[in-house]
């Protein structure tokens, strides 16, 4: 742990660190979510059914778990900051390259280059837990997670607003410049972390495996992580069309304005980090997938209404964030010499989730309009809770992994 100690040090003499880092999560986060209220405008564009631009969303999403998969580990091997860095200026590039696409199949092609661009923020979680003592990780993690739940929050605003009045294209080209000036202002900013114990790079992926076998809180936690975020995908991903049907038809604008709704689940992550630094952060996670199972009822029940909706959003973003931080609390103290790596298989899973209920979601629109996607969407977070009871009522142990 000494070792741990000496590589937070520079960072607790930044008071504006993890300010910066929560700023930096919810920018980058958000080059996942811009398309989610612009699907409908896409369609448009490239004249095609909603369903054909369905995929967006999932392909996003299945990109950044592979980028989770493929980069995030190589944080346990080298330099932090100059991978968050470096990829960050990679995502601007990528925002280009879609905002220039020709046609659907680029447009496709280019969500998934972007979504692996964007993983940065599972590089920044990390730094950020091992950037002070343990005692306030919950803290830290809860902070920067409040950050990139701002970002994706107001990425669905912004890009509604942009979308509604100047194109989808307009809203990635925007987006590539901030991630450009991001770039610079992280080289600048960002302390250095080295691994506290480097490892070879082919043990970063060799021992992947080994960790899964051994962690069965990892495990328990990957699955009800990907499940609420599976139900939360469900739900965004079929917003636009919902909205955009009788009695609302409503635009990308209104849609993103949803978005602010959910702040409320930004303000929750930091107080659900202060609860799992204080006590366990199962109870959180107990209560939080109630919320989201109850969510779904209300988006069942008053989905005809404005308000309606406006209120399970609440319960929906609440439910979902204080979820991940609970869950996040749990893997992180697992052991810090795995950090990335946990962070890895983690997040590989919970992103893998989002994807499948993008694609879910897609599916029950398209055959069963909003009380399929209300059935849906209630039905993961349900299954959550009961996988989340049997472990409980089962036992799940902590093991020790084996560092490598």
């Amino acid at each position: 742990m000494a070792a741990v100690d000496e590589a937070a040090e520079p960072a607790r003499n930044e008071p504006n660190l993890f300010a910066l880092l929560a700023v930096s999560a919810g920018l980058i986060a958000a080059n996942l979510y811009y398309n989610q209220p612009l699907l409908a405008g896409m369609a448009d564009s490239f004249q095609v059914t909603p369903r054909a631009v369905g995929g967006i969303p999932t392909l996003t999403q299945l990109g950044y778990g592979l980028g989770m998969l493929l980069l995030v580990p190589l944080g346990d091997r080298f330099e932090r900051s100059r991978l968050i860095v470096g990829m960050t200026a990679v995502a601007s590039f990528a925002l280009i390259g879609v905002a220039l696409a020709p046609n659907l199949f680029w447009l496709t092609l280019g969500c998934l280059v972007l979504g692996l661009a964007s993983m940065a923020p599972q590089l920044i979680v990390p730094y950020a837990a091992g950037a002070g003592p343990a005692s306030q990780r919950g803290r830290a993690v809860g902070t920067v997670m409040g950050g990139l739940i701002v970002g994706i929050l107001l990425s669905r605003a912004v890009s509604g607003f942009v979308g509604g009045h100047f194109g989808w294209r307009a809203m990635y080209g925007l987006a590539a410049a901030m991630m450009a000036v991001l770039a610079v202002v992280l080289r600048t900013r960002l302390p250095k972390q080295a691994p506290e114990r480097p490892v070879p790079l082919a043990t970063v992926y060799t021992s992947l495996a080994t960790i899964v076998r051994t962690q069965p809180v990892l495990r328990l936690h990957a699955v009800i992580g990907a499940l609420t975020f599976g139900s939360f995908s469900i739900f965004w991903t079929t917003l636009s069309f919902h909205l955009a049907a009788p009695p609302h038809h409503l635009g990308s604008d209104v849609v993103g304005l949803f978005s602010i709704v959910g702040v409320a689940g930004a303000l929750a992550a930091p107080m659900a980090g202060r609860f799992a630094d204080r006590h366990d952060p199962r109870i959180m996670n107990a209560a939080a997938m109630v919320v989201v199972v109850l969510s779904f009822v209300v988006f069942g029940l008053l989905g005809h209404s404005l308000v309606g909706i406006g209120l399970g959003v609440i319960l929906l973003d609440v439910g979902v964030q204080a979820n991940q931080i609970s869950n996040q609390a749990r893997v992180y103290a697992l052991d810090p010499n795995l950090r990335n790596r946990l962070n890895t298989i983690y997040m590989s899973t919970y992103f893998a989730g989002g994807a499948a209920g993008s694609l879910l979601g897609s599916y029950a629109w398209t055959h069963g309009g909003w009380s399929s996607v209300s059935l849906a969407g209630g039905a993961l977070g349900l299954a959550a809770l009961v996988i989340f009871g049997a472990a409980a009522l089962f036992g799940t142990r902590k093991r020790p992994a084996t560092s490598p």
